[in-house]
């Protein structure tokens, strides 16, 4: 919708063929959007092949689980040189790869691969909201073509080579966000809060910078921005279960509730194991995954995270 109101061709794909017959002919997405008209400029389809066809910018808003396999479907559609925008958050399970690797992966080297990632809610972006976020490419071309053609009045994007914070940053906070549901559900106060996401942004910046990351990435828009607004937003799925975990329901309960992917729930031991790799602690997260699994309940896991023994904020 935003790419059609910027004065684009845009073309959404659905793999729901029912969801995407009601789009074409509501000019809405019931399910999600349901009070945010089409654009004139947007079209839907189901055809995988109808969407790709004469495209040369690609969004891939896949949830991280199911990027690879439509990726793998996309391959042979999309034509070499091609710009491959990733606005997927998280890490893939078993690989440890994110988002910019697989579709390096699966759509090949001559792909113009960038990632937007930063504070943004879908509904208040289709809302025309002010929103301003990151792009990261390693080509400085791909950032600057990727500024020009999703720039408006109401969005703004900030360029970075850092493909790796951005794409970290992006994963893991959704991890604390849970936390930060646990918190609120709990009702244990904003110290605890506060706590939590410095100390969480603190985490999440000591994994990125050993994945090759540079630190002030993560004091940005794609680390501390979109942490912020995850942790604190109504709107926000990880705090969401976050705060329905606190209240005693299960994982499976709540996510059965859910319309929409919750990337925390998945990339919790995903970043445990890529902190394994690296040699870096992640106290939060790890507190974050044995609730998730079951093995802890709610005020227990905050309470092992405090009694944690004591060290240097430079730590």
């Amino acid at each position: 919708m935003h790419l059609a109101r910027a004065d684009h061709d845009a073309c959404l794909w659905g793999r729901d063929a029912a969801l995407v017959v009601d789009m074409s002919e509501r000019r809405a997405n019931a399910f999600y959007l349901p009070d945010i008209r089409f654009p004139a400029r947007l079209r839907v389809t189901g055809d995988l092949a109808d969407a790709l066809r004469d495209t040369d910018l690609v969004i891939a808003a896949v949830p991280s689980h199911g990027t690879r396999e439509i990726l793998k479907r996309a391959s042979s559609l999309i034509r070499p040189g091609t710009t491959v925008v990733s606005a997927t958050k998280g890490l893939e399970q078993d690989t440890l790869f994110r988002m910019s690797d697989v579709i390096e992966q699966e759509l090949g080297s001559e792909m113009h691969v960038a990632v937007l990632s930063g504070p943004s809610f879908a509904a208040e972006l289709a809302r025309q909201l002010p929103t301003a976020v990151s792009v990261a490419s390693r080509d400085a071309a791909t950032v600057e073509r990727v500024q020009a053609d999703f720039r408006t009045g109401y969005f703004r994007l900030y360029g970075t080579s850092d493909v790796v914070g951005v794409e970290i940053g992006g994963a893991l906070k959704n991890i604390i966000a849970i936390a930060a549901g646990v918190t609120e559900g709990l009702a244990l106060g904003h110290n605890a809060l506060a706590g939590l996401m410095t100390r969480g942004l603190a985490e999440i910046t000591r994994l990125a910078c050993a994945a090759g990351a540079r630190r002030d990435t993560l004091a940005g828009l794609a680390g501390l921005g979109d942490l912020v607004l995850t942790c604190t937003g109504a709107l926000s799925r990880n705090r969401h279960v976050g705060v329905e975990l606190a209240r005693g329901r299960s994982v499976d309960d709540v996510l059965s509730g859910m319309k929409m992917v919750a990337e925390g729930v998945r990339t919790a031991n995903a970043a445990l194991q890529l902190g394994a790799r690296h040699d870096v602690e992640l106290p939060i997260t790890t507190q974050v995954a044995e609730l998730l699994a079951g093995r802890k309940d709610a005020r227990t896991a905050l309470y092992d995270l405090m009694l944690r023994p004591q060290r240097s904020e430079a730590g």
